[in-house]
């Protein structure tokens, strides 16, 4: 199918997708540090580039976008009808990234934790979870 943007467009359009500082993750952070944790982001020296890393406490939290790294929710299970064959290369490609990263962050002694997009508006469920890895 042909792209009804031109090249400038289509990159203009691509940078400004974010990679970082998501509203979910954002929520996270908060919820980290109001529980008095200090943290360290996207460490470049780890696997994943990490979300949020405690290196005192040897953990890791990946916050993941449900679509992009394929989550079981309703927001996971949505297929782009243009182009499937690249989307759902590029999201297997990914889950596998992602599995080798958390299987070398493992073995390197970290502790990962991955919380999916959709878990953020249920904060108190979500205050749970990271209360109970993080405690």
């Amino acid at each position: 199918m042909v792209d009804v943007h031109t090249k400038e467009q289509r990159s203009f359009n691509m940078s400004r997708i974010r990679g970082g500082d998501t509203k979910p993750e954002m929520i996270v952070r908060s919820l980290v540090h109001s529980m008095g944790f200090r943290y360290r982001l996207h460490r470049k020296d780890l696997p994943g580039k990490p979300d949020i890393v405690l290196p005192r406490h040897k953990k890791i939290i990946f916050v993941h976008g449900c679509f992009w790294h394929s989550h079981n929710c309703k927001y996971g299970k949505v297929f782009p009808k243009t182009n499937s064959d690249f989307w759902e290369n590029k999201r297997s490609e990914t889950v596998l990234r992602d599995a080798r990263n958390i299987k070398a962050l493992r073995a390197g002694g970290w502790e990962v934790l991955v919380v999916w997009g959709c878990e953020v508006c249920c904060l108190e469920e979500l205050r749970g979870v990271v209360e109970g890895f993080l405690g």
